[in-house]
């Protein structure tokens, strides 16, 4: 005797993605600007292992993050330079306002290798009051096999701008 059975066949459940923010972009208007900074993020497109020869390339998230509990932030850029100082992408096309607490990220995929061992990301933002500076650094992780490695690179404020606004 012979008999067939037939099941549905039952969909893996899938990790749900966040939704990505609505970032708004805006019109910075420098009269009514009173902070602001430039932040250098270093960013390991791929590290070397075992021997110079060996490199393993690395997928690199920039992370934006305003820190303040009440004021918005405007980002203004957020551009990707290589290992020779050479622009290599903006990834803004207008600034964008991060409203308290909110965070933005920029990724380079770990195929891209146009920015090299040195690469860096400039990142300027500014601020129509005074705020708490926001939290930029980047995070670098490449996995393989039950093999992974991940670390975090810190920006550095390289300039800062600041206006003494008069009564």
């Amino acid at each position: 005797m012979l008999g067939f059975t037939a099941c549905d066949q039952v969909q893996a459940p899938t990790a749900s993605q966040p939704p990505t923010p609505q970032l708004k972009t805006v019109t910075v208007d420098n009269s009514r600007v009173v902070e602001g900074q430039t932040v250098y993020v270093p960013i390991y497109s791929h590290i070397y292992m075992v021997e110079p020869g060996r490199r393993m390339d690395l997928t690199a998230t920039l992370s934006v993050r305003n820190t303040d509990l009440s004021q918005p932030i405007v980002v203004t850029s957020a551009n990707y330079y290589d290992t020779n100082g050479k622009l290599v992408r903006k990834y803004l096309e207008k600034p964008i306002e991060l409203s308290a607490l909110a965070a933005t990220d920029f990724v380079v995929a770990e195929a891209d290798r146009s920015g090299g061992a040195g690469a860096s990301f400039i990142v300027e933002w500014v601020a129509q009051r005074n705020v708490s500076n926001p939290a930029i650094e980047a995070v670098m992780i490449n996995t393989g096999g039950n093999q992974g490695i991940s670390f975090v690179s810190q920006g550095r404020v390289i300039k800062s701008r600041t206006t003494q606004k008069t009564r």
